[in-house]
C-alpha cells in the first residue's frame, strides 16, 4: 500500500516506535547523474518531499505518547524533513550517523554515511545513555534489494527506544531489515511497502530470522 494510506489504517496511539527509510526525492539526482548503478532500475517509487507533512502527521498520530521516531535519510533530505516533522509536533534531538564502513555514491567526497534523524513524541529516556551517536555497521550487498540496510543499525535503535514485547512499525520496510531486527530482540513488528516484491522478500527474511531465534 501507499505508506500514508497504510498508516491511516492503524489506530491512533497504538505504536511504540517508528523507524523508516523513505525513498527520498534526492535519489533521483543520483540516478540522473549516474553516480550509482544500484538505483538505475526502478526498484521503488520516489516519495516526494511535498508529502512529508502528511506522512509525519500520520506517524505522530499512531505513536503513543512518550515514544521515539527515527527517520533515515541523506544530508540533503534532512534539512527538508526536520522542520516539517517539528511542525506536526515532534521534538528533534539530533542526527545520528550510520557509518557504512565502505564508501558508496557520489563524485565529490563519496558517501560513507547516512543520517538518522532522532525525534521524540512526549518524553522517553533512552535505555542506555552510553551509546554513541555513530552506529557502525557494514553495508549490505546481498540482501536481494538495492537499498537494504543491515539489521544491526535498527537493532541499536530498537534496543534504545523500546522494551521487549513492544510494537515497532516501518511504513517503507523495503527488504524488511527493521522486522529482522525486531525478531532478533523480541519486539512485535508490522511493516508495509508499495512494492509487492519487496513485501515478499521482507516476509522471507523476517520468517528466517524468527526461525533462527526460535531454535537458538
Amino acid at each position: 500500500m501507499d505508506a500514508v494510506e497504510w498508516l491511516r489504517s492503524l489506530p491512533s496511539e497504538s505504536v511504540d516506535l517508528a523507524i523508516t527509510d523513505v525513498p527520498y526525492e534526492s535519489l533521483e539526482k543520483h540516478r540522473a547523474r549516474g553516480t550509482t548503478t544500484r538505483l538505475r532500475a526502478s526498484w521503488f517509487e520516489i516519495f516526494h518531499n511535498a508529502r512529508f507533512e502528511e506522512l509525519f502527521r500520520e506517524v505522530h498520530r499512531v505513536l503513543r505518547n512518550n515514544t521515539h521516531f527515527y527517520f533515515q535519510c541523506d544530508a540533503e533530505t534532512m534539512f527538508v524533513a526536520k522542520p516539517i516533522a517539528e511542525s506536526v509536533g515532534f521534538k528533534f534531538w539530533k542526527p545520528l550517523v550510520w557509518d557504512k564502513v565502505s564508501i558508496g555514491m557520489g563524485y565529490h567526497y563519496r558517501s560513507r554515511c547516512e543520517f538518522i534523524l532522532f525525534f521524540e513524541k512526549g518524553k522517553r529516556n533512552l535505555n542506555d545513555w552510553g551509546v554513541a551517536d555513530i552506529i557502525t555497521a557494514k553495508r549490505v550487498f546481498n540482501a536481494g534489494y538495492p537499498t537494504a540496510k543491515p539489521p544491526e543499525v535498527a537493532e541499536v535503535l530498537i534496543s534504545q527506544s523500546t522494551e521487549p514485547g513492544e510494537f515497532v512499525i516501518d511504513p517503507f520496510m523495503g527488504s524488511g531489515s527493521v522486522g529482522v531486527a525486531c525478531a532478533r530482540v523480541d519486539r512485535l513488528f508490522a511493516g508495509n511497502d508499495l512494492s509487492t516484491s519487496a513485501v515478499e522478500l521482507a516476509r522471507t527474511r523476517i520468517a528466517a530470522a524468527e526461525h533462527r531465534v526460535a531454535f537458538a
